[in-house]
């Protein structure tokens, strides 16, 4: 079993801008695993305002390449619990988990649908992401969209933005990235008006002193999302969050997504599969759980202007699968 690996950068069909900061490109790692002819995709990104930096990952990579160089190919679980005792970042983790279950899946010529027994035949469909901008840009973009749900970015509420937005006929949700004030999150949560917006994503900064403001039982539907990073997470966010946005590179990969997914839906929170910034790569690992979804978020590569892989897909919101096996990426 070979691991490889390389750095790309996405460069972006237009400037994206978010409450961190203006990104027009974002960097990001490939990884694949061969074995006998048969290659598997994995990717994470580098996001700085996170700290995240692919240099680092580049000195775990080279760190076990001889490691895994002679190891069999194995269930992907079994694989994951010895990539686990190496204690990588969760975005790595991810990169090399969504690796071997895609060369997993076309070595056994089956989908990851397949091999875990998931429905393929109702999903959601996606919003587009709507970077923060000017307001009267934003309004525009929405109604023009060919997309019938639409994530606003946003760092300010208002009573008029609200209406505005309310106006444009679309199904819409708001994520703040963690900048609202908790006096703007108790004037949210206790409008009725709130109740017409799917979701509002990661209202404040990570942290239980935060989101220990907010309730699940208010007319918003708080959405955590830095506050969602593993399945020990899901007992203290059940009184304040009602949904939860399952990024397979934030959780650390597919396997321990499929672990999180299932405890939480038995704790009856709402889903929404999301991504980062993401080639075909990413997001075919993102659509490979959209049977678990009330909500998808997989836009990330119909915002990248040079994808070079093939896999499942997003077209003005509706899910394509791919047919080919493991996750179904090509390049």
């Amino acid at each position: 079993m070979n691991i490889n690996w390389k750095i790309v950068h996405h460069q972006l069909k237009e400037p994206f801008k978010i409450a961190y900061g203006v990104y027009h490109f974002r960097k990001a790692l490939i990884v694949s695993i061969d074995y006998n002819g048969k290659i598997g995709y994995g990717e994470c990104t580098e996001i700085d305002y996170y700290h995240i930096y692919l240099d680092d990952f580049v000195n775990d990579l080279e760190r076990l390449q001889p490691i895994f160089a002679n190891s069999p190919i194995e269930h992907p679980f079994d694989f994951f619990k010895k990539l686990k005792t190496f204690s990588l970042h969760p975005f790595l983790q991810s990169a090399i988990d969504c690796a071997f279950w895609d060369v997993y899946g076309k070595l056994q010529n089956k989908t990851f649908t397949e091999l875990n027994q998931l429905h393929t035949n109702r999903f959601p469909q996606s919003s587009i992401t709507i970077s923060m901008d000017e307001e009267a840009v934003q309004l525009q973009k929405i109604i023009e969209s060919d997309w019938k749900y639409c994530k606003v970015k946003v760092n300010s509420w208002s009573i008029s933005l609200r209406d505005k937005l309310m106006a444009t006929g679309k199904n819409i949700s708001i994520d703040s990235n963690g900048s609202f004030s908790l006096k703007t999150c108790e004037f949210i949560q206790n409008d009725p008006l709130s109740a017409k917006f799917l979701y509002f994503e990661q209202p404040m900064p990570k942290g239980i002193e935060n989101y220990k403001q907010i309730s699940r039982n208010s007319y918003a539907n708080w959405m955590a999302d830095e506050d969602i990073q593993s399945i020990e997470d899901l007992e203290l966010l059940q009184p304040h969050y009602k949904t939860l946005n399952i990024k397979v590179m934030k959780c650390g990969g597919l396997t321990p997504s499929l672990a999180i997914l299932q405890k939480a839906k038995a704790m009856h929170f709402n889903i929404m599969i999301g991504c980062m910034t993401e080639s075909s790569v990413g997001i075919s690992a993102g659509i490979a759980l959209a049977s678990f979804a009330d909500y998808l978020d997989l836009d990330g590569a119909n915002l990248i202007a040079n994808d070079t892989f093939n896999g499942s897909r997003i077209v003005n919101g509706k899910v394509f699968l791919s047919e080919y096996a493991g996750l179904g990426i090509t390049f």
